[in-house]
């Protein structure tokens, strides 16, 4: 998924089933970042400020709550990009990118076992597809089942295990590229490393 022009800002993605390390991820990348003076901006926690619309969330999505979701993480990162400082934002890093509402709605269809409708998915899948080509990155993080959660946290194992499904389905279906992470430390390295050097060549530092 490269994108089409190298001007800043540089944009990293992330998706993945929940608790799979996204948000960790991209912080190891903020603070590497930011080590070498790089000024970034994250973006996050469009699960929790949808609840407080309030919006259903996780198995209970709808096509309502993912638009929601799709538009808010546009808005989210178009705002990262522009927030005022001493130095222009060279990175944004997207907690969430815009394919991430998709397989989550995707998975809570399987779910309920529900069919969508077919111009629901086309709409939901074509507002997406507009924001493949600001990325010049996304990381995909996939599911340990063996890693366990913290009990704070009352996921439904079956549905957690089909937005694993769905998320790398999906990258594959529509031939998205992009670079999958593990809960292995070295693939997690390996992560954040492809993704400093990245902006280390791109960015204007």
């Amino acid at each position: 998924m490269t994108a089409t022009s190298t001007t800043a800002p540089i944009r990293i993605g992330v998706m993945g089933a929940h608790s799979t390390g996204k948000t960790l991820l991209l912080q190891r990348i903020e603070m590497t970042l930011r080590g070498y003076g790089i000024p970034v901006n994250r973006t996050g926690q469009l699960g929790k400020r949808a609840a407080l619309v309030p919006l259903p969330k996780m198995q209970h999505h709808t096509v309502a709550s993912t638009e929601w979701v799709l538009a808010q993480g546009i808005a989210d990162e178009i705002a990262a990009a522009a927030r005022p400082g001493p130095e222009p934002i060279q990175v944004v890093l997207a907690d969430r990118a815009a394919w991430d509402a998709l397989a989550y709605w995707h998975a809570a269809q399987e779910w309920r076992q529900e069919t969508p409708h077919r111009h629901d998915r086309e709409r939901l899948l074509v507002l997406a597809a507009t924001q493949a080509p600001k990325y010049h990155l996304l990381l995909a993080t996939a599911l340990d089942p063996d890693i366990p959660v913290d009990s704070r946290h009352a996921y439904d194992t079956r549905y957690r295990t089909l937005v694993d499904q769905h998320t790398h389905r999906l990258l594959a279906a529509e031939g998205i590229e992009h670079h999958r992470v593990t809960s292995d430390p070295d693939s997690q390295a390996r992560a954040v490393d492809r993704a400093v050097k990245l902006c280390l060549k791109e960015a204007v530092v």
